[in-house]
């Protein structure tokens, strides 16, 4: 089989020169806490489940896989509300010189404050899942919100945006070029903020912000694992769009665990790989990927990578890995269909491609090299995250039930 280089898994272990870790304590429990501490507050509220995969471990020899299933935060089937929601909490809290623990929800969308702070316009860019995050969070608490999308995004996600009430369009434009155009948009109005993840020189607090806002999947997560037994994994795999879960999940290990902290690999989908290419470079630089950035992993789909959230990888991740379309595809597939004893999890593209990346690589003979780079053997515990459940339906079912992306490994060896 022929396989272009989008086609092809591609490793990197972490050789960059270190920094000065300036921008880890953002990530500190007492940090995060405060942000879970405002999450709690909404009446939408629960702590998203802890799938552990028991037989899968088995069969792919580690000890044990533990999946945190983003598919049931809020009711919005995605993880993302948790940094849009806390990015606009805080903007508040900085406009009236408050504590983001003096603004729980019942404050936020009270008359009383709205007559305090006026109407806020809340601009962003997203493929879907931040985009509807930011809505609804406008939305429940009486604010405005002005969503750019970026050309190929389903109609589904653009049609839930617009339910929270939003403006939202769809642009020809790839995500890069919508996050410039919001952007430019809010400087207009003087009544608006940005609500994007993505740092950039001058533009750093809203997307520190969000990145304390994930902070409550990864708080949530450790707690889950100690209360099964596990007191710190040995292994994380988490996706990378921008880098801002990435970088709020490793920071917050890296800060809680710095006498064991686990190996912890970065992802992306090969298309939008900023992060990985990266990582190649021996000055530390970030380098920009450009042009359509066409993948499957619509929430990945992010050529330009967080700058604060890149000094954390650069310092904590073990290595950064590009991945291709069938890759993801074959993680929704196993997180559906799994084996016997384990329970299913609906993930999207963006969610399951640490999925597939770890069955492939524990599963064919070729990836060998980075089993043995990350260390992957009987005694791991390997904790994973499903970003998103069916965000986009029809997609959904070609990966699913015609088996889009799939792909044989004609003539390959397998462990199995």
């Amino acid at each position: 089989m022929n396989l272009t280089n989008n086609e092809e898994l591609a490793f990197t272990t972490n050789k960059l020169t270190k920094t000065d870790d300036a921008w880890l304590d953002l990530m500190s429990e007492e940090n995060v806490s405060e942000a879970l501490r405002f999450h709690r507050s909404f009446p939408e509220y629960d702590v998203t489940p802890m799938r552990r995969l028991s037989h899968l471990a088995k069969y792919l020899g580690v000890k044990s896989i533990h999946v945190k299933d983003e598919s049931y935060r809020f009711g919005l089937n995605a993880f993302k509300v948790l940094g849009g929601s806390y990015a606009m909490a805080k903007h508040i809290a900085k406009q009236t010189g408050k504590s983001v623990d003096d603004l729980p929800f019942k404050v936020l969308s009270s008359e009383k404050l709205r007559e305090e702070i006026g109407q806020t316009t809340f601009y962003t860019a997203t493929d879907g899942n931040h985009g509807r995050g930011v809505a609804w969070a406008a939305n429940r608490l009486g604010q405005k919100a002005v969503v750019r999308m970026p050309r190929g995004s389903a109609e589904t996600r653009r049609a839930n945006i617009a339910k929270e009430g939003a403006e939202v369009t769809i642009e020809d434009l790839n995500y890069d070029e919508c996050v410039r155009l919001a952007y430019s948009q809010s400087k207009q109005d003087p009544h608006s903020v940005m609500i994007q993840d993505t740092a950039w020189r001058g533009y750093t607090d809203v997307p520190a912000w969000i990145m304390q806002g994930y902070g409550t999947l990864a708080m949530e997560a450790d707690r889950q694992l100690i209360a099964d037994g596990v007191e710190c994994p040995t292994h994380i795999i988490i996706q990378a769009g921008v880098g801002s879960l990435a970088g709020s999940v490793i920071g917050y290990f890296a800060n809680k665990y710095k006498d064991c902290a686990p190996t912890m690999c970065v992802i992306e989908a090969g298309a939008a790989n900023c992060l990985y290419r990266s990582a190649l470079r021996d000055d530390g630089k970030l380098v920009k990927v450009r042009g359509k950035l066409d993948t499957i992993m619509a929430g990945l789909a992010c050529g330009a990578p967080n700058t604060i959230s890149w000094d954390i990888l650069r310092n904590h991740a073990a290595g950064f890995a590009s991945a291709p379309d069938w890759m993801s595809a074959c993680g929704t597939r196993i997180y559906g269909l799994p084996l016997q004893g384990d329970i299913p999890i609906i993930s999207g593209e963006s969610g399951s491609v640490p999925m597939g990346y770890l069955f492939s690589i524990m599963m064919y003979k070729r990836y060998e090299y980075i089993r043995e780079a990350l260390n992957l053997n009987s005694k791991s515990r390997i904790l994973l995250v499903s970003t998103e459940g069916n965000t986009d339906p029809s997609r959904f079912r070609e990966i699913v039930w015609t088996g889009l992306y799939g792909i044989r490994h004609r003539g390959e060896e397998v462990i199995k």
